[in-house]
């Protein structure tokens, strides 16, 4: 089994009841210590702007990105061009960069809600963990076009 990043995960029912439930993960790195990745159909139920650092910001969605490190922000977004000191994750995703830069450009509009993706906390495995857990049925790897990331309608995401 080969995971690489950009690829997607999709929970099965053995993770129904958990946190995991009807999630769909982006992989964001691969290494020899394990596996990062996001999930990107949990609507965190607050917007950006409704946070203080970033009252003035535009109105945009943040996602529960998994339950490591909880209380940080991430980005995923498909604009290394315009966000310097970004890191190319695959073809069209990137993350990292200032996110100042990144909320300016949103509120600007030279950056939008499909091309951005804000992120509160993250999911990571150790060495051979997460192929454990695809070995044991808990995850199904998935082929989709990586612009599924920036999806806005996260009620069907589901049927991927």
């Amino acid at each position: 089994m080969h995971i690489r990043p950009g690829q997607f995960l999709l929970s099965t029912p053995l993770l129904d009841d958990t946190f995991f439930e009807q999630t769909i993960l982006v992989i964001t790195e691969v290494n020899s210590d394990g596996c990062i990745g996001f999930i990107i159909n949990q609507l965190h139920g607050r917007n950006l702007n409704e946070l203080q650092e970033f009252r003035y910001g535009p109105a945009q969605p943040l996602y529960n990105g998994g339950p490591v490190q909880s209380d940080m922000m991430y980005c995923l977004h498909s604009r290394p061009d315009v966000v310097a000191n970004s890191f190319t994750i695959c073809e069209g995703l990137a993350t990292g960069g200032d996110f100042a830069t990144i909320v300016s450009l949103l509120k600007a509009g030279k950056l939008s809600s499909q091309e951005v993706k804000c992120l509160i906390g993250y999911c990571g495995w150790d060495a051979g963990e997460l192929e454990a857990e695809i070995a044991e049925g808990s995850w199904q790897l998935i082929e989709a076009p990586v612009a599924e990331v920036f999806a806005n309608d996260v009620q069907n995401m589901w049927q991927l």
